[in-house]
This record gives C-alpha cells, sequence and structure tokens, in this order.
C-alpha cells in the first residue's frame, strides 16, 4: 500500500497536518477548494513572474491558507524570499492588491505573509523545482540527480529518492529512471516522509519528477 497512495496524505492526522484550515458546510466545501487551488496557482506564478531570471530556483515550498469569516490569511512558505524582495521590494503589496482584485472579496481581508525555511533543500518542492530547471537547460539527467541529492545530505537529511520519467534526455521511448540514497521507509506511519509532484515541460515532451525525502525533525 506503500507505493499506491500519496504519502502525505497517509499520514496525516500523525505527522503531518492539513495546508489548509477552514470551516464550510458540505454544499459549499467544492467551492472552498476549488478557491484554494486558484489562489496557490496563482501566487505561484506570480512569484515565478517576478523572481529573477537566473536564480536557481524559485523557491516556493508551500503555501498555507487559514480562512475566518471575515479574514483570508495566506502564509507563503520560501526557501529565498529575498529574491521575491530585491526583485520587487513592493511585491507582496502588489501579489495582495492583485489577489484581492482577482477574487473580488467583497467581505473578507485579505492578509499575505511570507516565512523563510531555514534549510531549503530538505524541501521536495524547491528540489523538485531545481531539478527542472536544469532539465530545462538540457543538463544530464544523472548529473542533476547527484547534484540535487547533494543538496539534500547537507541539509541534514536521513534519506531521499527521486524519480524522473518521460523521454529522458530526448530519447524515443519513455523510460522511468531512479535513485535512492540512504532510508525511505515509506510503508512506516510515524516516519516524516516529505513528498512531491512536479511536472516539467522540455522540449521534448513532458517529464514527471517525484520526490521523497526522510526527515528526522520536520522544519516549521
Amino acid at each position: 500500500m506503500g507505493q499506491k497512495i500519496n504519502p502525505l496524505g497517509f499520514r496525516l492526522g500523525t505527522n503531518k497536518k492539513h495546508y489548509s484550515f477552514w470551516f464550510s458546510q458540505p454544499k459549499n466545501y467544492s467551492e472552498g477548494i476549488q478557491e484554494d487551488q486558484k489562489l496557490r496557482y496563482f501566487i505561484k506564478n506570480y512569484v515565478k513572474r517576478n523572481m529573477f531570471i537566473s536564480s536557481s530556483t524559485e523557491g516556493v515550498a508551500r503555501i498555507k491558507i487559514k480562512k475566518r469569516i471575515d479574514l483570508i490569511q495566506v502564509i507563503i512558505f520560501m526557501g529565498f524570499p529575498k529574491l521575491l524582495i530585491e526583485s520587487k521590494p513592493r511585491g507582496i503589496e502588489e501579489l495582495q492588491i492583485n489577489l484581492q482584485k482577482e477574487f473580488s472579496y467583497v467581505n473578507r481581508k485579505l492578509n499575505i505573509a511570507i516565512k523563510r525555511i531555514k534549510k531549503p533543500y530538505r524541501n521536495p518542492n524547491i528540489l523538485a523545482e531545481f531539478i527542472a530547471k536544469q532539465l530545462k537547460n538540457r543538463v544530464s539527467f544523472r548529473k542533476t540527480i547527484k547534484k540535487a541529492i547533494e543538496l539534500t545530505e547537507q541539509a541534514d537529511t536521513k534519506g531521499i529518492q527521486v524519480k524522473i520519467s518521460g523521454r529522458i534526455d530526448g530519447k524515443e521511448i519513455a523510460r522511468v529512471e531512479w535513485i535512492r540514497e540512504g532510508r525511505v521507509p515509506l510503508q512506516t506511519i510515524r516516519a516524516k516522509i516529505d513528498y512531491c509532484s512536479y511536472p516539467v515541460q522540455t522540449i521534448y515532451g513532458v517529464l514527471g519528477i517525484k520526490i521523497w525525502i526522510f526527515i528526522d525533525k520536520e522544519e516549521k
């Protein structure tokens, strides 16, 4: 079962928590989920457009959303928030104004905060964006994965598994390549496994990147 279920949902209630905190009536529940997805999609696209092109990664780890009757609080966890602040000093204010216009909240106030992650490369989303950028630049996938594993080991992790699928290196036949370093106990619920699935568009087609990271203690 450990390979047939999302590792994050598998561990909800033990060592994982939801990224959205709100209550809704059953008839409005689907609208709330769609609203969260649109918020995250809009924020990630804004950050990508307003970061330095030469930066190694965009650095958005996760987005937490807390909703109240009169307030929506959005917390953006980033590995490199300085890149956004330096490229656009008023970037957070502009993001908040654009979100307010895009979703046109009438009776709700929108509040956006950015928190920095101390060790960015122990987060699978940031690591996947790093790998995706290297693959877009046509760097060898083996060299890219080895570099990603080195960055993860420097961030004090117990193990990592990286899987890439698709037309790797432009080969005619799609295949799956994966590398594991250290321990990655997927079937142990108490093990703190962080996971992400990330698609990347290359000149050869779409590649899928999956990353599992076994961490001793989750960073807040």
